[in-house]
């Protein structure tokens, strides 16, 4: 008879499940990457895989996937099987933003994603070519008042969390300049550096370079605290802007669904390779802080993230080219 054979294939299955996450990972493990090799994000899998295969036995495969804000990759991983073979290291745009500015329901994290833990957390700073006649933050912002829709402002791209900050301090402190979009870091910094534009909100482990030989200079940071790479930078915190506490946050995810052993598995991996010294060293060179959180801190982190910042992208009509 059908039924009893499909009542003892369910109940087989219900016992392979934790035998199979007990037994993960047995087989390569799939880390994507919606960026291009090279980036912040990229940077931030490569250091984990390798200290994941250590601590787990098996290698983990960085995939770059790149396009359209993070979109491309975010959408393939929500589709991929919960077996645990296949994570996704995120970040803000493609995480939080992507979906609402393309404007489609290609996926959602609270759906579709099982948050595990943060891998860096790194603060933006205010940056401006030379040229510009503005020594602090409150120079800067005077000057901005002063010559409203004359400053040029360079981004990563719509959405990124460098331009939403943008959109934040125009629309709460009532200043207007040009926003020039940019496909990524670095052409947006080597037009600023070149002086096509004049200012950016960019992430210090970008930036930081430029400062040290004088090509940019720093007004302020977005951290709640002063930077070990930036000691003499004030923050936006203690110069009175409160609500400029945007970081760019790295992060690990498993679909919706993966067994619970698998994630508690990882997340137990990941934070004795994020207290490492040789790991929170390797995230230090490139200004950025090796953050470790456990899913429901994750994902209460970014419930708050997605609180404040999605409002900010459908009030500026953010959406996809």
């Amino acid at each position: 008879m059908r039924f009893p054979t499909l009542m003892v294939a369910a109940f087989a299955a219900m016992l392979a499940g934790p035998a199979a996450a007990q037994e993960w990972p047995s087989r390569n493990v799939k880390l994507m990457v919606p960026y291009p090799a090279g980036g912040n994000v990229d940077t931030a899998a490569r250091i984990v895989a390798d200290k994941l295969q250590e601590k787990l036995g098996q290698p983990f495969i960085i995939e770059n996937k790149a396009g359209a804000g993070g979109l491309i990759a975010g959408e393939a991983f929500a589709k991929s099987p919960n077996d645990g073979y296949t994570l996704f290291v995120g970040a803000n745009g493609p995480v939080l933003f992507a979906p609402e500015i393309a404007r489609r329901d290609a996926y959602r994290w609270k759906r579709d994603f099982v948050p595990i833990t943060t891998i860096s957390m790194t603060p933006l700073v205010l940056e401006v070519h030379p040229s510009v006649k503005a020594q602090n933050l409150k120079e800067f912002f005077d000057l901005v008042k002063r010559e409203p829709g004359k400053m040029t402002m360079a981004s990563p791209g719509a959405g990124t969390t460098n331009h939403l900050l943008s959109e934040l301090a125009q629309s709460s402190l009532g200043l207007q300049w040009v926003t020039v979009h940019y496909r990524g870091n670095a052409p947006a910094t080597n037009d600023l550096i070149g002086g096509q534009v004049h200012f950016a909100f960019d992430q210090i482990s970008v930036a930081l370079q430029y400062f040290k030989n004088g090509m940019l200079r720093p007004l302020a940071v977005t951290s709640t605290k002063r930077t070990s790479w930036l000691p003499d930078v004030p923050t936006f915190k203690e110069l009175g802007f409160a609500d400029f506490d945007a970081q760019t946050f790295t992060g690990l995810f498993a679909p919706a669904g993966t067994p619970a052993p698998i994630v508690a598995k990882l997340q137990e991996a990941m934070m004795a390779i994020l207290k490492d010294p040789a790991v929170v060293e390797k995230f230090d060179k490139i200004g950025a802080e090796a953050v470790a959180m456990t899913p429901a801190d994750f994902t209460a982190y970014l419930s708050r993230e997605d609180a404040k910042w999605i409002p900010i992208v459908r009030k500026a009509d953010i959406k996809a080219n």
